[in-house]
């Protein structure tokens, strides 16, 4: 399937980093962009490659990870319809630094780096909301390198229910993503969360049921967060 240059620039504007821009410049990156339909399980990216233009997803699911020398996992992110990633390495001209595979069947507009310059170019607010994004994930892999060095699973498990919490405004989660990849973005294993999952449970903490999670009770969670508390 492709889209029309109209229904591209519908999607790129419904993105808050390009909504402001003037609809020309908004319609320049529209006839730039590349659909790229991916299956599940395909590459759409391995650490290594020429970073040649970001991708928007348009639908699906996409992971961002790394693999150690000796082939462990750790995901950096999962990205859902309506978001942009690999823009980090378009910007500084070089490779990308982490893999990209599609969760399931996915769509991306590509938009290549040499539009993106023109684009900033023509609206100075292109540069300035593509530097927030990026402060933005750099802060998130702050906080991602400070859960996996200096908390343990629970304070990391902790961390990421609150921070779901907070993003959904409820106290009850829907895990979008399979126990396998949350280990993985947690740095332990499947068996391991099981088990911290089965405690808090217990405890009262939370309440599991399937892949919703209830928060019972903040502030012994907030604890577990921050590493004063122990489980």
């Amino acid at each position: 399937m492709s889209y029309s240059i109209a229904e591209k620039q519908n999607l790129i504007k419904a993105v808050p980093v390009f909504s402001p821009l003037a609809e020309d410049v908004l319609k320049m990156l529209a006839s730039d962009a590349i659909t790229s339909d991916h299956q599940k399980g395909e590459m759409i990216f391995s650490q290594g490659d020429r970073a040649s233009g970001f991708h928007l997803l348009v639908k699906g699911r996409v992971k961002i990870f790394k693999l150690s020398a000796e082939g462990k996992e750790q995901i950096l992110h999962i990205f859902m319809p309506g978001q942009m990633f690999g823009e980090a390495a378009v910007f500084y001209g070089g490779s990308f630094p982490a893999n990209a595979i599609a969760l399931e069947d996915s769509r991306t507009l590509v938009i290549p780096k040499s539009s993106l310059v023109r684009a900033v170019s023509k609206d100075s607010e292109v540069a300035m909301n593509m530097l927030g994004v990026l402060s933005a994930r750099l802060m998130q892999f702050s906080d991602l390198i400070e859960n996996l060095s200096l908390k343990e699973v629970p304070g990391r498990l902790a961390a990421y229910l609150m921070l779901k919490a907070a993003d959904s405004n409820s106290e009850t989660i829907l895990l979008d993503i399979t126990k396998n990849q949350l280990a993985s973005m947690l740095g332990t294993i499947p068996e391991t969360l099981s088990r911290i999952l089965t405690r808090l449970d217990r405890r009262g903490i939370i309440s599991v049921s399937g892949k919703s999670i209830t928060i019972l009770n903040r502030d012994m969670l907030k604890e577990l967060a921050l590493g004063t508390g122990r489980l």
